[in-house]
């Protein structure tokens, strides 16, 4: 997209995008609807965490809470990346169903479809399974559809008819039908063997690449773009190596309870089975950190209160996010982020 040639808040550009911030906000208030019928409460957690997450290539946003008193060293925070570990803190508190419209804030960026601060809807279902959230993306893609123009919607030339039923299709599948690619003979992650095949299919491997980069090369190249076209597409089974918070799958422990949701190409959402052991949950934080260390030289604090709570006992529970400004870009037609903001960041 061109830069505008008056700023965001410039009354021309302002009524230009008038009519995509009210289907927005009509879309919003439809969905919170949706969740207070199906007996949710909706919460709000702190901006402001430990730990922003633990992802080992996100960047994040940190800020120095300013001591009481001269001389005390400021306390570090970070902006979260995802309510996350607040909400299932409340899920060990006893909450069993709950929702979020929350602002998060990404350090990286900025494009057609990202935004360094964005909305995110999340939501947790205490003993409920991950096909539950399936059940609920299809619900809510019809509750979105029906406050847009229609339910047929595009993103880059790929149309999809959101109240279609959703197709489900797991990642080794998806390898095997995109790339010609055994994935699980590949797992846990046998890097030689992985880039043997890519080379064999004629896909582009470099020396040092590690399993993921391999991993995340074909599936942004050659998968994702054919995710969501004509109906929307559950992506499932995740390789454990790709899902730090979900568990395991009970029938093959090679992947995970972990599913994303496209529409047209397009990623809306990321929903997990969760993993409730709070050792094993450790490990993989510690994991994952050691490895940001090694590519990037950081490493993110670990959010020890929510291991705690986790100790508690948090029940069998699955938990979802979804993007609220790229549901309204494909609702309204929008070819970009901005178009579906206030008011971007500059």
């Amino acid at each position: 997209m061109m830069e505008p040639s008056q700023p965001a808040w410039h009354k021309e550009n302002l009524q230009t995008r008038l009519p995509h911030l009210r289907i927005r906000q009509k879309m919003m208030k439809v969905m919170r609807t949706w969740f207070e019928d199906q007996g949710f409460d909706e919460v709000e957690t702190p901006c402001l965490q430990v730990s922003p997450c633990v992802e080992v290539h996100m960047r994040a946003f940190k800020t120095i809470l300013e001591p009481m008193k001269w001389g005390q060293k400021g306390q570090e925070r970070w902006l979260h990346t995802s309510p996350e570990f607040a909400m299932k803190k409340l899920l060990v508190g006893g909450m069993e169903k709950i929702f979020q419209f929350a602002h998060v804030f990404r350090n990286g960026e900025t494009t057609e479809r990202h935004q360094p601060e964005f909305t995110l809807l999340e939501w947790y279902r205490a003993h409920a399974s991950y096909e539950q959230l399936m059940n609920d993306c299809a619900a809510l893609l019809r509750c979105a559809g029906a406050c847009g123009h229609s339910m047929t919607v595009q993103w880059q030339g790929v149309e999809c008819v959101l109240d279609a039923p959703l197709e489900r299709i797991t990642v080794a599948e998806a390898f095997d039908r995109y790339c010609g690619i055994d994935l699980l003979s590949v797992l846990p992650e046998e890097t030689e063997s992985f880039a043997a095949k890519a080379k064999e299919k004629g896909f582009r491997v470099a020396d040092d690449d590690r399993w993921e980069d391999i991993f995340f090369r074909l599936m942004l190249d050659y998968i994702e773009p054919n995710l969501g076209k004509g109906r929307p597409t559950v992506l499932c089974e995740y390789p454990l190596s790709q899902a730090i918070l979900s568990r395991p799958k009970a029938a093959d422990g090679r992947v995970a309870e972990r599913f994303e949701l496209y529409v047209s190409g397009l990623e809306l959402a990321n929903g997990f089975g969760e993993l409730t052991d709070a050792g094993l949950q450790r490990a993989r934080f510690e994991a994952d950190m050691d490895l940001r260390q090694q590519l990037y030289g950081e490493r993110f604090p670990i959010d020890g209160d929510f291991l705690k709570a986790l100790e508690t006992g948090m029940p069998a529970s699955s938990g979802i996010a979804m993007g609220v400004d790229r549901l309204a870009m494909l609702i309204t037609g929008a070819q970009h982020i901005s178009d579906v903001l206030w008011l971007p960041v500059i």
